[in-house]
């Protein structure tokens, strides 16, 4: 028995200006998360985003060709009720931050994770005053607690939308700091990836490539990708 599916029932859909933001309209009617909150976007680029998700629907509506419209809600429903616990989880990345764990062998690794990750602790340290410490192997190094509150606080200046897609640019590579370098536009979101997996690029280099793995990098990195836009959208 094939599972039940809602049906497309509007022939249009509209973008229409709300006190605060805009809304999705489908034949005159505002969309609404699966809360029953009004689903109203902060920017025209955004809406227009969720707009087009709606438009491209056919028959059936799938939520699985609807990312835009599902970060939107998530931010609305779950991101805004939730915010400090977002935002101090969010800044706990930084405590164990992928880029403050180094190899300590072989000499190639260590000097591919000193080119690639450095400049990143040192922008990071230089545009919000928050130096994070480095050490090598797998033990814990304690961060400074006031790196981390400040950190903290620049988190929260986010809105609900832009913390729903910076909980992905944090969540998905494992890295605080590639976070903020993702959303402060430091550099192509598909290099930061590759800097990102880094150490998996080098272990591929020595045994060779596994499928699924590359299967599961490629979607986490299509993720990563389609958080960073939303996140631009949002501003």
């Amino acid at each position: 028995m094939s599972g039940w599916a809602a049906k497309r029932f509007w022939r249009e859909v509209q973008v229409a200006p709300v006190e605060g933001g805009f809304e999705i309209r489908l034949d005159d009617r505002p969309v609404r998360t699966p809360a029953k909150a009004p689903l109203s976007l902060p920017t025209a680029a955004l809406a227009k985003a969720v707009a087009s998700e709606w438009a491209a629907q056919e028959d059936e509506v799938r939520p699985a060709t609807m990312p835009v419209t599902r970060m939107a809600n998530s931010a609305i429903d779950k991101v805004r009720p939730q915010r400090a616990a977002i935002v101090e989880m969010l800044a706990g990345y930084g405590e164990t931050d992928l880029l403050c764990y180094r190899a300590e062998a072989p000499d190639a690794l260590v000097a591919r994770q000193q080119a690639a990750w450095d400049p990143l602790l040192d922008w990071l340290a230089e545009t919000y005053g928050a130096r994070l410490r480095v050490t090598g192997g797998i033990l814990p190094v304690a961060q400074d607690s006031a790196a981390i509150a400040q950190l903290s606080g620049e988190i929260d200046r986010f809105g609900p939308f832009e913390l729903a897609a910076f909980h992905d640019l944090v969540t998905l590579p494992g890295s605080l700091v590639l976070g903020f370098a993702a959303a402060a536009g430091l550099a192509a979101p598909e290099a930061l990836w590759e800097i990102a997996r880094l150490d998996e690029a080098w272990q591929t280099e020595q045994w060779g490539e596994d499928d699924e793995a590359e299967e599961a990098n490629r979607l986490k990195r299509d993720a990563f990708l389609q958080a960073q836009r939303f996140f631009e959208r949002a501003r």
